[in-house]
């Protein structure tokens, strides 16, 4: 395996991470989520780089545009449960909740 790939696996590792490990904000939460989906894709990018196969070349874009659809949702979402709550505190949402 190349060193850029193993560079990228070593991102998404860390990203992974941090999301298990600061889950007590909703921000951090979405900030780590955000650096998994860039390095998806960029492994992705390299991936159908070197491949022969020309249908590879749209999965990159794939992931980007579900990697837009999760920053607007989370966006939105960050946004509603500070305006509710005041704060970004995962522990402080109560689900049952209407």
């Amino acid at each position: 395996m190349s060193p850029v790939f193993l560079n990228l696996l070593l991102a998404f590792s860390l990203a992974l991470l941090g999301t298990l490990l600061f889950r007590s904000h909703l921000m951090s939460t979405l900030l780590c989520l955000e650096g998994m989906m860039l390095s998806l894709f960029l492994m992705s990018s390299l991936i159908s780089l070197n491949s022969q196969f020309s249908l590879a070349f749209i999965i990159p874009i794939t992931i980007l545009v579900f990697a837009a659809c999760e920053a607007a949702v989370g966006l939105a979402l960050l946004v509603m449960v500070s305006n509710s709550y005041g704060t970004d505190y995962v522990q402080n949402l109560n689900l049952l909740q209407c």
